[in-house]
């Protein structure tokens, strides 16, 4: 089995390091371009094995798997110096979300699958959002979930719910830790704890209330009540809380959808431009 990255930025690099140490994947089996020849060759130096294409068309060269990840408006010059090189039984799988599917599958000759990782996925953890295309057969679809499975759960969504859903599963790890600093500032300026003893108690908190909720079904209402008793110290700092970010993620999820909608406009744009009269 042969594996192409195109693109060896955070998620790039974030991905081939999970997968070599999930044992899904061997160095001598990986082959990466990068426009800057940096990134590969920092890689190479971790992974004894893993292989620097000259381009990102010798990368796609006799892969079964082709990972693009590269900026949504990078698209248009990558997927016209690889087309020519897929066939038609090679599998592309974009981590790009505002990259439509169906323009792919227009571009390309080959199959495609759309799979949103998360940065947690570099520790096994977390979920990869799956979105397929219509040339992938029932063992493509198996392989691939099979694949992702070593470092994440697999979820199917629609590719209409990309957005909210990468708000929860990709972006949720940046708004969850913007939370817990300001819960750790607070702790020190209050009281002086060591910000050290602080950051650990809080990790350690948000770790098990997600293998709490997960290993033990409950609701985040059912976890509130478990924790909080009437009149208590808890259930009073619940209500400042409640008080204090009612409507935050709403506007967090109206904010996300604005700038996705703009995204996939642009990138509409770059990859079919429109003739000019």
């Amino acid at each position: 089995m042969k594996i192409g990255f195109i693109g060896a930025g955070s998620m790039g690099s974030l991905l081939i390091g999970a997968f070599i140490r999930a044992g899904v994947m061997h160095p001598d089996n990986i082959v990466v371009s990068s426009r800057t020849p940096s990134k590969p060759s920092i890689l190479a130096q971790q992974y004894p094995g893993l292989q620097i294409a000259a381009n990102n068309k010798q990368a796609a060269i006799g892969t079964d798997y082709l990972f693009l990840c590269v900026k949504p408006l990078d698209f248009r010059g990558v997927l016209n110096e690889i087309a020519p090189a897929l066939n038609q039984n090679q599998i592309v799988i974009s981590v790009t979300s505002p990259v439509k599917i169906s323009s792919l599958e227009e571009i390309l000759p080959c199959k495609v699958v759309k799979i949103i990782p998360s940065v947690v996925n570099a520790v096994g953890s977390g979920a990869s959002l799956f979105m397929w295309g219509t040339r992938l057969t029932n063992e493509d679809r198996t392989a691939l979930w099979n694949m992702f499975s070593s470092i994440s759960k697999p979820i199917e969504i629609l590719e209409e719910e990309v957005r909210v859903a990468s708000d929860i599963s990709s972006c949720g790890p940046a708004f969850l830790a913007n939370l817990l600093e300001q819960f750790i500032e607070a702790a020190v300026m209050s009281t002086g704890m060591e910000r050290e003893i602080a950051t650990e108690l809080a990790c350690e908190m948000m770790l098990g209330t997600a293998r709490l909720m997960l290993e033990h079904p409950c609701t985040p209402s059912e976890l509130q009540a478990k924790v909080s008793v009437p009149g208590g110290i808890t259930a009073a700092a619940l209500e400042v809380l409640r008080k204090s970010t009612r409507g935050a993620f709403l506007q967090v999820i109206y904010t996300t959808h604005e700038k996705f909608a703009e995204d996939l406009d642009r990138v509409d744009s770059s990859l079919f431009p429109r003739e000019r009269t």
